[in-house]
């Protein structure tokens, strides 16, 4: 019973990395470029949910709320503000201003919270679930995050498929120059991009606090690194490949913390991301672009 609820549990962290490597996968196949700062949203989203719900005793479904209106529009003023004047840049320049973004938010957090961590209180009131006479005991946290996983999964692929906006991120992601002539905003596009994506960074917030309460300034940052190694496992890009990505890594780390090591778990992450990447450098589900010269 004991390897089934550490998988389970992993299957939960997972679903965690899955929603987190979503924003990355979404801005990059869209808008080819890297969100680092995508991590600190999630802390801010957090934070708007303690403030709401500890400080303000709001319920949890109006700090969910909150926090996902504050990312999006966070999300929407970053792009705004720092990425859209450098669509015409190098690589390099987006990257450095993505990682300036990420210290900017890191530092208005500390002067604002402080660096004492904060005791986040769970937003899932759902008992625990007891299965095989008691022997196997699995949180309500967990039922909800991979609940939610599965859902945000569905909705974002449906809405991608189905919908005209959804089918312009489709066009954009394909041929940029193509969808700016066939009459479609491209801004408009990306921007609707951040801010989907940063929505689901306040949904992911909301759940990794839930699981692991402490909050800091600097919570989002290691697991953003790790959905960012999620959506690059899986194929960054491809939604599936998120999910799939952040699934088998969740269930890598929680397994090599209680069978290797807690410390070594990271490392081996890591390690396992190299060797995929050395056999599929386009991830699991990545697909090869082919560029004209």
């Amino acid at each position: 019973m004991s390897f089934l609820s550490y998988l389970i549990n992993g299957v939960s962290l997972g679903s965690i990395y899955a929603i987190i490597a979503l924003g990355y996968t979404m801005v990059y196949g869209i808008a080819r470029m890297l969100n680092f700062a995508h991590g600190d949203v999630i802390m801010v989203g957090a934070f708007a949910i303690f403030t709401a719900v500890s400080t303000l005793g709001l319920p949890s479904l109006a700090g969910i709320l909150i926090a996902v209106l504050v990312c999006t529009v966070l999300g929407l003023a970053i792009e705004t503000v720092a990425y859209r004047p450098l669509r015409g840049a190098s690589s390099l320049a987006v990257l450095i201003t993505a990682i300036g973004v990420s210290y900017l938010l890191q530092n208005v957090a500390l002067l604002i919270f402080g660096s004492n961590a904060r005791q986040f209180t769970s937003v899932v009131h759902i008992p625990n679930v007891k299965l095989a006479g008691g022997a196997l005991s699995i949180s309500g946290e967990t039922i909800v995050t991979i609940a939610s996983c599965l859902l945000i999964m569905i909705a974002l692929t449906t809405f991608i498929n189905r919908t005209k906006i959804g089918q312009a991120m489709l066009a954009v992601s394909e041929d940029r120059g193509a969808a700016t002539l066939m009459g479609i905003n491209v801004n408009k596009t990306i921007a609707v991009t951040f801010a989907i994506g940063s929505a689901l960074a306040a949904i992911a917030g909301a759940l990794l606090c839930s699981t692991y309460p402490s909050l800091t300034p600097y919570t989002g940052s290691m697991p953003g690194i790790k959905a960012f190694t999620a959506a690059v496992f899986g194929g960054i890009g491809s939604i599936p490949g998120a999910l799939l990505g952040g699934i088998i890594l969740g269930v890598v780390e929680n397994l090599s913390k209680a069978y290797i090591s807690s410390q070594l778990s990271d490392a081996i992450v890591f390690s396992l991301l190299i060797l995929i990447l050395l056999v599929r450098p386009t991830g699991i589900l990545g697909k090869k672009i082919h560029e004209k010269v």
